[in-house]
């Protein structure tokens, strides 16, 4: 395991995956499940997180009984088309041409397809990688650390021209978000679960694995967000979500 990883070029181009729909019962909300691709302008693909295990596209249903996901909330749709692999051939794409697998944390509607990319180096937190196994859920159903060469993130970093690794704990112990330049679009902000939703700010972060970090993070989120003029895509925004440009489309 090592820290050390840069991207060749800078990022041209990012696509938001859609990984399907999600009911929480607490609300209740409806949230999409989102990936991203980032592919720089010297031919590296990044994909970050990859949805739901595929077994959920198979029986939803003995899925969320098997990992005891139903006090939670329900899957609404989670289909073979919302898996990675489709997912990414809407771009042109297949799971062999992903040059950087990046994990923004290991719950189990961002971790599903882990392990389907072995050409691929893993981006994560170190708190996240120390744990004897993924997060995943509370269920009995546990996944295993694939054999990858991970590189571990304790700080914010860069790895590119563009392309800044932003460590928020507060979710979950390696809470990553993510800030990439585009050259017609400027900065964006990734935050993933770091903040799910524009009224979890309000909510302050109840619920949370750590509420002070996720406060800490989140302001500091989006005042760099304030600061550069960033387009925002949350984690799971159920307001956003519908309307947000996804795979096929690309922001540039």
């Amino acid at each position: 395991m090592n820290t050390q990883i840069k991207l060749r070029g800078k990022p041209h181009r990012l696509a938001v995956l859609d990984y399907g729909l999600f009911e929480v019962h607490a609300g209740p909300r409806t949230i999409g499940i989102c990936g991203f691709v980032i592919e720089t302008d010297a031919g590296d693909v990044v994909l970050i997180d990859t949805g739901f295990p595929a077994k959920y596209a198979e029986d939803a249903d003995a899925a969320t009984a098997q990992d005891a996901l139903g006090s939670f909330g329900r899957v609404l749709s989670v289909t073979p088309d919302n898996l990675p692999a489709a997912q990414l051939a809407k771009l042109g794409l297949t799971k062999n041409d992903i040059t950087l697998m990046i994990q923004s944390h290991t719950h189990i509607d961002h971790v599903g397809d882990m392990a389907g990319y072995p050409q691929a180096p893993i981006l994560i937190s170190a708190a996240e990688r120390a744990l004897p196994r993924p997060l995943y859920w509370s269920g009995k159903q546990a996944m295993e650390w694939p054999d990858r060469d991970y590189h571990l993130v304790h700080e914010d970093i860069t790895i590119g021209d563009g392309f800044e690794v932003l460590h928020c704990p507060g979710h979950a112990p390696g809470q990553l978000a993510f800030m990439v330049h585009l050259p017609q679009t400027g900065w964006v902000l990734l935050t993933s679960d770091a903040i799910s939703r524009a009224s979890e700010i309000d909510e302050e972060f109840a619920g949370s694995w750590d509420v002070d970090q996720a406060i800490l993070h989140g302001d500091r989120l989006m005042a760099l967000a304030a600061q550069r003029d960033a387009l925002v895509i949350y984690g799971h925004s159920p307001e956003q979500w519908p309307d947000l440009k996804k795979a096929p489309d690309w922001f540039e």
